[in-house]
């Protein structure tokens, strides 16, 4: 099975046995996000969008991250060099441990975020909640 076919199945739900876990998907997530910020709650902001989307979409946080086009770190379909590109940094075991850890409220229930520097179409459609480092949050 082609990259492409491969995450459009399991963010479906046609696959689930991709070779990695979740934790280690969503850690990897965090990493490729904001994982070169150090403005507290970065990580863990990511990683509460993640789940307030698992629970809203009825998918696990997996298929939540590999959804085509919701977290652009994983737009190439290169999940393979993406996770050992994640599991090389620095922080990684901290993403991990935030993955792991109990949930945490920084962003008000946020299940959207977007980069300072954009400005996408549907961020005026939905409630600020907060900016944490690069990065604002809405729901």
């Amino acid at each position: 099975m082609k990259t492409k076919q491969l995450i459009l199945a399991l963010a479906l739900g046609l696959v689930s046995n991709l070779s990695v876990n979740a934790s280690e998907i969503v850690a990897a997530t965090l990493i490729l996000e904001a994982g070169g910020e150090y403005a507290t709650g970065s990580m863990e902001a990511v990683n509460e969008v993640i789940r307030n989307r698992a629970a809203k979409r009825k998918l696990t946080t997996k298929q939540v991250c590999l959804q085509r086009k919701q977290f652009s770190c994983w737009n190439s379909g290169r999940i393979d060099q993406l996770l050992a590109k994640a599991k090389r940094h620095p922080r990684f075991s901290e993403a991990m441990a935030i993955v792991k850890g109990s949930d945490t409220n920084y962003t008000g229930g946020a299940d959207h975020y977007h980069a300072d520097y954009c400005n996408p179409y549907w961020a005026s459609s939905l409630k600020k909640t907060c900016i944490i480092g690069k990065h604002i949050f809405y729901k």
